[in-house]
């Protein structure tokens, strides 16, 4: 199985991951963003939640994300974030930085 990498390793791609799993799996509460991210990864990305709520602090002031305070089928009071259009702007540019970045540690990877 492999290792779960923790927020250390996470910190530059925190907001790629945020927008893209917004964008593509709708609305959701920090808790299942972080549920998300550690499946889809198949358990190999953590991020907690001393991560997590600051980062969508930031992004919500950047208004790349709005939010909405709603009851959960559980009764309790949870904070769902969407992706804006402004959020899909600055997630397409998040992409293309992490395009630019793999390909050049790749680069240096391979460099004979």
């Amino acid at each position: 199985m492999p290792r779960t990498l923790k927020n250390d390793k996470l910190q530059g791609t925190l907001t790629l991951l945020v927008l893209r799993t917004l964008d593509s799996g709708g609305p959701m509460h920090g808790y299942a963003l972080s549920a998300h991210i550690h499946s889809v990864s198949d358990t190999v990305l953590q991020v907690e939640e001393g991560s997590l709520y600051p980062a969508l602090h930031r992004m919500e002031q950047d208004r790349w994300l709005s939010s909405k305070w709603v009851t959960t089928e559980k009764g309790r009071n949870a904070k769902v974030y969407a992706i804006t259009a402004l959020g899909r702007k600055q997630l397409a540019q998040e992409q293309e930085n992490w395009a630019r970045l793999t390909y050049g540690v790749s680069r240096v990877l391979t460099y004979s």
